[in-house]
C-alpha cells in the first residue's frame, strides 16, 4: 500500500483513490475532510498526473495554506509548485475561489476593456463606495441602511445579474432605489478600476460565456478539480465550476450540508443535495467516523440537527468513547454567565485533565453584540483574548492608511483610496478643498470626478512645462498641496517598479512621517506602530517577485484576506468569537452563550423555516467544535441593544435527549451538578 494511503481509513482510502469522473465525500464534522483532501491531490501527483492540471478550491486562505502544507509534506520538496501556490500561467493551484477568479481576470480581464492593475476593494471600502453614493443622491442613511443596500446589490451579482439586468425587472420603489445605487455604484467601479468581491466571480463568468476559447484554455489546463466546503458554494460559485468541469467531468467536491451556515452570504446547500442529479455518474462517499469529539457530543449535536427536513443522512461515530455529557446551565443574566464561564475556566485548568491552556477554550456567540459581558468577566481575570474577526488587522486604521498608499501608488483611478490618504498624515488638505475638488465647481461639468482627477494627474506625470500652461485647471493648482501631493504620489509610483515590496514601504512609511503621526505618546500609539512594522513583515514575503509583481500580488493577498485568517495558534489567549467564525476550527472546550430563543435561534428565523434550520446547523457546528467538553448557557434576563428583558432557554435544549446532558444553576441557588 501506497504510504500516501496507509494513514487512511476504509472510506478515505476510497475518497482518494477514486480519481476518475465526478465524486461526491460527504464529510462529517471532525471526520478528516481535509486529509482526504491533500492525499487525494498527494495521490494524483503520485499517478503521473501533472501538477499543473491540479486545481483545488477553498472558502478561506487560512484553509488553502494549511491545504499546501500537508500536501507538500506528503510529496516532498519536488512539489513545491502546488505546495506553495504562485500566480502563474502554467502552475497548479490551491487557493480561494475569490482568488482563482482574481488569477482568470489578471489575465482574461483585457477581453472585457478593462485593465490588468485593478485593485480589489474589501466590504469596507464597498460600504463606503456605496455611502458616497446614496449622499451624492441625497439617500437619507438613516431611514436606508448603507449595509442592506451593499447587501442587496451583492445579492444581485452572486445570482449573476448586473445592474442593466436587476433594472429591466425592479417594481417595488425600494427595488428601484437599490438599482439607482447599484448602477451609479458599476460606474464608480469602472472609474476606479475596482472590483469588489462579487466582481471577481461575475465576471469570471462573463469572460468564459463570453468568450469560449477562454473557457477552453483554463477547461484544459485544470483537468482535475477539487473543491472544499462544497455545500458553502452561492449560485456564482456553482456556476463557474459546472462549467470549469464540463468537459472531463473530474471534479471532486467535499461537504456537509448539515454545516452550510452562510444562507446570508448567497451560499445554497441545495447545490450539495443535487449534485447525484448534476452527475448522474458521480460516486458517493461517507465519510462518518469522527476523530474530534468525544460520542456524546456527536449525539447531542445530531439530536438538534435531526429536526431539520432537508438534509442528507449519516450517524457521526467515534473511537474516543462517551466521554463528558452536554454541560446545559442556567444563569441569572449575562454577567453571571461571563462569571460562571471564567470561573469553570480556572477549575479546568487546575484540574489539567481536559485543557492546559487558556488557547484551548473557545467562548462562542450569536452576535457580537453578547462579547461585552463576557470581556468583561475575562478582562477582571487579567487574562490575555483574542476575538476573531472583531476587526481584521488588515482593517485597522493605521494599515488601512498605508494600505490605500500603495493602492493609489498602484491604481492612480483608485478615488476611495485617494480620499482616504489625501490628508494623512495631515499636510494641509482640508475638507473644503477635498469638496471644492469633487463638486468640479470649476470643472467641466460633462465629466467625472475621476475623469478630471484623471486629467489632472495625466498632467502631472506626462505634461512638459509648456504643456503645463494651458492643461487647464489642473494645471491652475499646481503650485497647491493637491498638486504637490500628487507629485509625491507620482515620484512613489516611479519608485515602486524599482524596489523590492517590504523595502518601498519602508521607503513610503519614512516619506510621508507615519512613525511620528502613529506615536502619539499612548500605548495606543505603541500598538499602531507595531501594527505597521507587522505590515512591513507580511510584506517581506512578496520581495521574491519582481518589484511590480510583488506589490499586486502583496495588495491582492490582503484584500481577499477573511477574518478567520487572523486566527493564531498563540498560547496564553482565549479564543472569543461568533459562531460563524468558529466554522473549521476545534478546541478541547467549547462554551455557547445566550443558548436563548432570540439568540440561538435567532429572532429573525421565528416565521422563516428554512432560517430556523440554518439556526439548527449553526448551533450543530458550534456544538461539534469541542473535542472534549461542550458546555451551552442561558441567562434568566439578559441586557442587549439597551433593552433589559426576560429570557427563554433555546427550544435546542430541550431536542438533547436527558441521558446527554448534564444541567447545572449558576448563582444563588445549586453549585453542584444535577441529573436530569
Amino acid at each position: 500500500m501506497s504510504d500516501i494511503l496507509s494513514s487512511l481509513n476504509k472510506e478515505q482510502r476510497e475518497a482518494v483513490t477514486t480519481i476518475g469522473g465526478p465524486i461526491l465525500i460527504i464529510a462529517g464534522a471532525g471526520s478528516g475532510k481535509t486529509q482526504a483532501l491533500t492525499h487525494r491531490i498527494a495521490y494524483l501527483i503520485e499517478q503521473k498526473i501533472s501538477p499543473q492540471n491540479i486545481l483545488a478550491l477553498t472558502f478561506t486562505n487560512k484553509a488553502a495554506k494549511e491545504m499546501r502544507q500537508r500536501v507538500s509534506r506528503l510529496m516532498g520538496q519536488e512539489t513545491e509548485k502546488i505546495a506553495n501556490y504562485q500566480i502563474t500561467k502554467s502552475g497548479g493551484f490551491i487557493g480561494t475561489f475569490h482568488a482563482f477568479a482574481s488569477k482568470i481576470l489578471r489575465d482574461e480581464i483585457t477581453r472585457l476593456g478593462r485593465s490588468r492593475n485593478f485593485v480589489i476593494y474589501d466590504e469596507k471600502d464597498t460600504l463606503s463606495a456605496i455611502k458616497d453614493i446614496m449622499a451624492e443622491f441625497a439617500i437619507d442613511l438613516e431611514k436606508f441602511r448603507a449595509g442592506g443596500m451593499a447587501s442587496a446589490i451583492s445579492k444581485q451579482k452572486n445570482e449573476l445579474r448586473d445592474a442593466r439586468t436587476y433594472n429591466d425587472s425592479a417594481k417595488e420603489f425600494y427595488e428601484k432605489l437599490v438599482g439607482k445605487v447599484f448602477a451609479r455604484y458599476e460606474e464608480v467601479m469602472k472609474e476606479s478600476n475596482a472590483l469588489d468581491f462579487d466582481d471577481l466571480l461575475l465576471l469570471a463568468v462573463k469572460i468564459f460565456r463570453k468568450f469560449p476559447d477562454s473557457l477552453e484554455k483554463y477547461q484544459n489546463q485544470f483537468k482535475y478539480i477539487l473543491v472544499d466546503e462544497y455545500q458553502d458554494t452561492n449560485h456564482a460559485q456553482y456556476t463557474l465550476l459546472s462549467m470549469l468541469a464540463r468537459a472531463h467531468k473530474n471534479l471532486c467536491v467535499v461537504g456537509d450540508d448539515w454545516q452550510s451556515i452562510y444562507m446570508f452570504r448567497g451560499a445554497d446547500f441545495t447545490n450539495i443535495l443535487r449534485f447525484e442529479k448534476d452527475y448522474p455518474e458521480a460516486k458517493i462517499v461517507f465519510l462518518e467516523e469522527n476523530y474530534r469529539s468525544v460520542q456524546n457530543i456527536l449525539d447531542a449535536a445530531h439530536a438538534v440537527i435531526d429536526k431539520n427536513i432537508y438534509k442528507t443522512t449519516k450517524n457521526l461515530w467515534t473511537k474516543r468513547g462517551k466521554g463528558d455529557r452536554v454541560r446545559i446551565i442556567e444563569t441569572g443574566s449575562e454577567t453571571e454567565e461571563g462569571y460562571f464561564i471564567t470561573e469553570e475556566i480556572n477549575k479546568i485548568l487546575r484540574e489539567r485533565k481536559i485543557a492546559n491552556d487558556l488557547n484551548d477554550f473557545a467562548i462562542l456567540y450569536r452576535t457580537n453584540a453578547q462579547s461585552r459581558a463576557i470581556e468583561e468577566a475575562v478582562i477582571q481575570e487579567g487574562w490575555r483574548y483574542k476575538m476573531v474577526g472583531a476587526l481584521k488587522f488588515y482593517n485597522r486604521r493605521e494599515v488601512k492608511d498605508i494600505i490605500s498608499y500603495l493602492r493609489f501608488v498602484q491604481n492612480s483611478k483608485d478615488l476611495l483610496s485617494l480620499k482616504r490618504i489625501i490628508n494623512v498624515p495631515p499636510r494641509g488638505i482640508g475638507k473644503a478643498s477635498w469638496d471644492k475638488l469633487y463638486s468640479a465647481n470649476d470643472l467641466n461639468k460633462s465629466r467625472t470626478f475621476q475623469q478630471n482627477i484623471k486629467s489632472h494627474w495625466n498632467d502631472l506625470i506626462g505634461a512638459n512645462p509648456d504643456q503645463q500652461q494651458t492643461a487647464g485647471y489642473a494645471w491652475k493648482v499646481r503650485d497647491s498641496k493637491i498638486s504637490a501631493f500628487l507629485e509625491f504620489i507620482s515620484g512613489l509610483k516611479n519608485m515602486s517598479l524599482e524596489k523590492k515590496t517590504s523595502e518601498f514601504i519602508k521607503i513610503l512609511i519614512e516619506r510621508i512621517n507615519y512613525k511620528e503621526y502613529a506615536l502619539d505618546g499612548t500605548e495606543e500609539g505603541e500598538a499602531r506602530w507595531e501594527n505597521i512594522q507587522e505590515l512591513v513583515t507580511v510584506a517581506s514575503k512578496f520581495d521574491e517577485f519582481p518589484p511590480q509583481e510583488g506589490l499586486t500580488a502583496f495588495l491582492e493577498e490582503i484584500a481577499l484576506a477573511s477574518a478567520t485568517d487572523d486566527i493564531s495558534d498563540e498560547r496564553g489567549e482565549l479564543n472569543l468569537m461568533t459562531l460563524h467564525s468558529a466554522k473549521g476550527l476545534e478546541f478541547p472546550v467549547v462554551f455557547i452563550a445566550g443558548a436563548e430563543d432570540g439568540l440561538i435561534p435567532h429572532s429573525k428565523s421565528s416565521f422563516d423555516m428554512a432560517q430556523m434550520e440554518e439556526e439548527r446547523r449553526l448551533c450543530y457546528v458550534g456544538l461539534t467544535r469541542a473535542k472534549e467538553r461542550s458546555y451551552m448557557i442561558f441567562t434568566r434576563r439578559r441586557s442587549l441593544y439597551g433593552k433589559n428583558q426576560p429570557s427563554v432557554p433555546s427550544r435546542f435544549l430541550s431536542d438533547i435527549p436527558a441521558h446527554l446532558v448534564e444541567f447545572k444553576k449558576y448563582g444563588e441557588i445549586d453549585t453542584e451538578y444535577l441529573e436530569i
